[in-house]
């Protein structure tokens, strides 16, 4: 009985967290929900010049003007073309608003904290490891949990800011 207990204490201190899972090149990824401001059908983007290989632009969102990166370019993944599923995913990374390029939205996704497992020492495949919080093993596939405040520098997100400007 005692076990029980005890099991039961374990369990209820993995708080619950929700993921909004999203696809790149046929595989799954997820950021925490929170960081999500808004998830918007891809508009018309201006490009701006003298900017990252990773940055398609900026758009207007209700009068801010936010810088939109293609994760496919940021992780070194293949191009291709976007179509009636490609979203931006408008999120707050370190209190500034970017939207990230996504082939397609999936869900939000509710998980037990213990269920997050750390990403494992060599990954291959091309994304970097700093980039990753996690791995979640779901019934039938895997979902890469993303850190995108992990994935630009300082000093590039200061270049992405001043590229909004």
């Amino acid at each position: 009985m005692a076990t029980a207990v005890n099991f039961k204490t374990e369990e209820s201190k993995a708080e619950l967290i929700q993921l909004v899972s999203f696809n790149l090149e046929q595989e799954e990824y997820g950021v925490y929900v929170l960081k999500v401001r808004e998830i918007i059908r891809m508009p018309n983007v201006t490009r701006v010049p003298n900017t990252p290989y990773y940055v398609e632009g900026v758009i207007n969102l209700r009068g801010k003007v936010i810088p939109i990166i293609s994760l496919r370019k940021k992780l070194s993944l293949p191009d291709a073309e976007n179509d009636k599923h490609t979203r931006i995913i408008v999120m707050d990374v370190d209190g500034e608003l970017m939207g990230f390029i996504v082939d397609s939205v999936s869900e939000v996704i509710r998980i037990s904290s213990s269920e997050i497992q750390p990403p494992p020492a060599v990954v291959n495949g091309g994304i970097e490891q700093e980039y990753l919080s996690g791995v979640i093993n779901r019934a039938d596939r895997l979902l890469v949990l993303l850190d995108l405040e992990r994935v630009f520098s300082g000093a590039e997100r200061g270049s992405l800011v001043g590229a909004s400007l």
